[in-house]
């Protein structure tokens, strides 16, 4: 049977993209399409941009749409091809078929399933081995969606049996150990499950302040180093390090095994004011009994399989910051020392971990940048989480080889996405401002361009999500309807506009955008 075109290739035509006439009106921004090339075969392209003749000019063109196509390529030998011959104006356009779009984009050759290719049914999914070896950013605006996407990718990598730390905030992750009791799991062709097996919670903090927590959280506390105290608090007063030097130099004279307590007692003995300044700090370390003489295993939070979340509900930002600097710098020393297997460190509200400069500094910074740029090396991978991009590192934030990114629409966010990330250009920026909730646009090396997915339901019961005042938050599935009535780039009404173009000119029509490290360890992975 016959496949109808949906419009012409007219005008001049080059490499990358072509103009054509559209005789199909239900074609929109973001469809995907194909055309025959006399020497490559079924190209992909993708609609980027429609516009529609002046329907007041009142001849026999008005209302005729003309379209703007990116040509994607095609795929040959594993590799993706762009024609070195432009299209002949005169070619017909049809609408690409999924295997096509599924193949040439490079969407089942990972064992990460993410969700679904927005506006197809094309099930998008990428390599657990990039994710963790190249680190992954998630971000995105308040209520768009991320700590969701987050925890669908900490399913995926439970199921490949890799180990996850979670620094936890708001002790949101702890829903993983439950099933989900609603969700589109048929039309995602998934099955509620929990994790509670595979998951410890841990606490910083007192157990009565988080009585969730199934153990307490401690730090080596025992010998510490004067140089790793003074980074650890973060004193960069040259006279209070002189003060911390000296205390623990004269108790390795007397001890070889010394604690807290004795740095305390020793400074307390020092001369001068600077002491004072020290003792509060140590004073109140002391008091939260972080660092202990019996600390948790570093070998017990990273097990093959199993994911440990550090708690950190009642703990003080400044307190945070610290043990992130102390855990981040014994799992990379662990890791180059191989006494821990290859895992991925995953970080929710990065920004407070490692802010961009004008944004302060915290402890953690530098380690934080460390692992970014050379934790890849060690089977070290970091999974960065915010809803200000603008406030990350950006030496951090352009080290994520795959970046996730839902709705985001703060100007500062936006443009630091635009300049820290691969991939983005300024139209997939506006794109970014009209992603509705649960939908992400994705860049990675494994992908040949941006595409925008429907994020998959959640297995386990999702704990971010906020709490209604007057009216319940619509299911996964009501929103999904939504947009099915209502385009994701719906056209612009009468009146909408300020000034008309002229005659001669065209006005834009928007429519809904359719759209080995780990292998030796854990194998390939299901498919």
């Amino acid at each position: 049977m016959p496949i109808d075109s949906i419009g012409t290739i007219f005008g001049e035509t080059g490499f990358a993209d072509f103009r054509f006439t559209v005789s199909d009106p239900s074609t929109k921004q973001g469809d995907y399409l194909k055309i025959w090339h006399e020497i490559d075969g079924w190209v992909l392209a993708q609609v980027v941009a429609i516009t529609r003749l002046d329907e007041d000019r009142g001849d026999s063109n008005a209302d005729q749409m003309v379209a703007k196509a990116m040509v994607i390529g095609s795929r040959q030998n594993r590799i993706l091809r762009m024609p070195k011959i432009p299209f002949i104006p005169g070619d017909r356009i049809f609408h690409a078929d999924p295997e096509l779009i599924a193949s040439t984009l490079g969407l089942t050759r990972g064992n990460v399933y993410l969700g679904l290719l927005e506006g197809q049914s094309i099930p998008v999914h990428l390599d657990a081995n990039t994710l963790v070896q190249k680190h992954v950013s998630i971000l995105a605006r308040t209520g768009s969606g991320k700590s969701y996407a987050a925890g669908v990718i900490m399913e995926e990598l439970f199921d490949q049996e890799i180990p996850l730390v979670i620094i936890d905030p708001h002790g949101e992750y702890t829903s993983l150990r439950d099933p989900a009791v609603e969700g589109d799991f048929e039309y995602f062709e998934i099955a509620p499950a929990g994790y509670a097996e595979r998951l410890t919670v841990y606490t910083p903090a007192d157990r009565v302040l988080n009585p969730g927590a199934d153990t307490v959280f401690r730090l080596e506390g025992v010998n510490l180093k004067a140089a790793d105290l003074s980074r650890i608090l973060n004193i960069q007063s040259s006279s209070q390090m002189g003060v911390i030097y000296e205390a623990i130099q004269k108790i390795r004279a007397e001890k070889n095994r010394y604690t807290i307590d004795d740095i305390i007692f020793e400074v307390g003995n020092s001369n001068g004011n600077a002491k004072w300044g020290v003792l509060g700090v140590l004073e109140s370390i002391r008091e939260t009994e972080i660092f202990s003489e019996n600390p948790t295993p570093i070998q017990e939070l990273v097990v093959p399989g199993r994911g440990s979340i550090i708690d950190m509900k009642g703990v003080v930002p400044d307190m945070q910051a610290m043990i992130v600097a102390r855990l981040c710098e014994e799992l990379f020393e662990a890791r180059k020392v191989n006494t821990i297997p290859p895992m991925m460190l995953i970080i929710e509200e990065a920004h407070n971990y490692c802010p961009e400069k004008g944004f302060g500094k915290t402890v953690s910074t530098d380690i934080m940048r460390t692992i970014a740029s050379e934790g890849r090396k060690f089977g070290l991978g970091m999974m960065v989480i915010s809803q200000r991009p603008a406030r990350i590192d950006k030496n951090v934030l352009s080290q994520c080889n795959t970046q996730i990114v839902l709705k985001v629409t703060n100007p500062n966010d936006l443009q630091a996405i635009r300049k820290g990330l691969e991939g983005i250009s300024v139209e997939a920026e506006a794109e970014i401002k009209r992603l509705p909730p649960g939908v992400a646009m994705i860049v990675s090396g494994d992908i040949e361009r941006p595409i925008v997915v429907e994020i998959r339901a959640r297995k386990s019961r999702h704990g971010g999500k906020s709490a209604s005042v007057i009216e319940r938050e619509p299911r996964r599935e009501e929103q999904r309807v939504g947009r099915e009535r209502e385009p994701l780039f719906a056209p612009e009404k009468k009146g909408d506009v300020e000034e008309r173009v002229s005659a001669t000119e065209q006005k834009p029509l928007e429519g809904k955008k359719t759209s080995g490290l780990f292998a030796k360890v854990f194998g390939s992975g299901k498919t």
